[in-house]
């Protein structure tokens, strides 16, 4: 019985960022659902990170927070056949600094786009959808750009980066779907999609999609 607990949410990007590392490597490890189902969960979840944000790892008495760190800290304590952040420093710099790409310029417009719909305010709802989507094409733009002739998004290695890539680009093409125009990034969500590990955090939260405040469309 493993001592390893993720409190978080399947639906939630930034669970399934961390979700995609534990499948990655087979990391045993118990998953503590936060919903109104399980009020226990929430209790401690808000007992061990009273910030009131998911996912966090708790394993015995030491709380993780924040899914880099986590991702960061299972290298550290658990690791396994896939090396989510390479040893050569310069390289492990390439894939910290694509993580937070993901994090701060996909990931972030598209979650403004969300809670501008979650005001029930259509004026609120459109002007955070103008910023997002002003924000994404540049993003897809540059991604186009850089992951020409990769595999993944750091190089022919599966990594930290594409772990914030994977839920980042599958909410982000919901929000503004990547256009035609942009066939290198298309291809490489693909790819994510199709990665075993993203594919069983994408299935395991396929029954709640109709929470998407924009609509989840008839794909994916």
């Amino acid at each position: 019985m493993t001592d390893l607990a993720l409190y978080g949410h399947p639906f939630s990007s930034y669970t399934q960022k961390v979700l995609v590392a534990l499948y990655e490597n087979a990391t045993p490890f118990a998953f503590r659902n936060i919903g109104p189902e399980t009020p226990e969960n929430a209790s401690e979840w808000l007992r061990r990170w009273p910030l009131r944000k998911f996912p966090i790892l708790a394993e015995g008495d030491r709380t993780v927070a924040e899914a880099s760190i986590i991702i960061e800290y299972l290298q550290l304590t658990q690791p396994g056949p896939v090396a989510l952040i390479p040893e050569d420093p310069m390289a492990a710099l390439d894939v910290r600094f694509l993580d937070r790409f993901f994090d701060l310029h996909v990931m972030s417009p598209m979650q403004r786009a969300v809670d501008g719909a979650l005001t029930g305010d259509p004026e609120k709802r459109q002007d955070a959808m103008a910023v997002a989507v002003e924000t994404l094409d540049r993003s897809y733009a540059w991604l186009e750009e850089h992951l020409a002739g990769r595999e993944w998004a750091a190089g022919e290695a599966f990594t930290l980066a594409d772990c914030a890539a994977a839920p980042s680009l599958f909410y982000a093409d919901w929000t503004h779907p990547i256009a035609d125009t942009y066939p290198v990034l298309r291809g490489y969500r693909a790819r994510l999609l199709a990665r075993p590990s993203f594919a069983r955090a994408v299935d395991g939260a396929r029954k709640y999609r109709h929470f998407f405040p924009l609509g989840a469309p008839e794909r994916d």
